[in-house]
């Protein structure tokens, strides 16, 4: 049985394009039902429309307060029946309306070796702190920033005179394949939490 997800995405859609492009392969275990963003003008919403994948614009602006946004976010989704929830590139946090729904179900991606260099600005952060190595993160989503349990990592180097674009390209080639590849253990296997450990079967 083919596994349903939702992408939630705020920019240029390449990691979800990613988990598109995978499921030309038969074996793919999962299908992307449907994308939800919080930008009315994300290039996302056209990789979507390309894909014949429906997609919900659920703005902040357009509701009275950040508990409605939340609310709306979770019934948008809600509305897909997914099994999983990926967040790619998707540069909101998610409240109780969601995480309380979802629990345990919703994954994201993360351009740093988690714990450090958490949020908006990983890589950024790692450059400036004069890292000779970072990498990237898929974990569990819960209600800090970053904080969740971790399901893969991988590490990339920063090459002498980098910069912080060099970094992050560098760093997107890796998060997409891993990105998938969890996404598909996971939707074949599943996973089991023990605090802070994540084992997938």
């Amino acid at each position: 049985m083919t596994v349903r997800i939702v992408v939630l995405a705020s920019g240029s859609g390449t990691l979800m394009q990613a988990l598109i492009d995978a499921q030309e392969d038969p074996d793919t275990p999962y299908r992307v039902v449907g994308m939800v963003t919080d930008r009315a003008d994300a290039p996302a919403i056209v990789r979507a429309d390309r894909a014949g994948i429906p997609s919900v614009v659920i703005s902040p602006v357009d509701h009275l307060d950040r508990m409605q946004w939340n609310t709306r976010l979770a019934q948008a989704i809600e509305d897909f029946a997914p099994a999983w929830i990926v967040c790619a590139g998707f540069m909101r946090i998610l409240g109780d309306a969601v995480l309380d729904r979802f629990a345990g179900r919703i994954v994201n991606s993360h351009p740093a070796l988690l714990p450090s260099f958490a949020g908006a600005h990983g890589v950024r952060d790692a450059l400036a702190y004069g890292v000779r190595v970072t990498g990237c993160t898929i974990h569990l989503v819960d209600a800090g920033v970053d904080t969740g349990p971790i399901l893969a990592q991988e590490a990339v180097a920063v090459e002498p005179g980098d910069d912080e674009t060099d970094v992050h390209e560098r760093i997107k080639v890796v998060e997409r394949r891993l990105l998938v590849d969890v996404v598909s253990d996971l939707c074949r296997y599943g996973c089991t939490v023990d605090g802070r450990k994540v084992t997938i079967p």
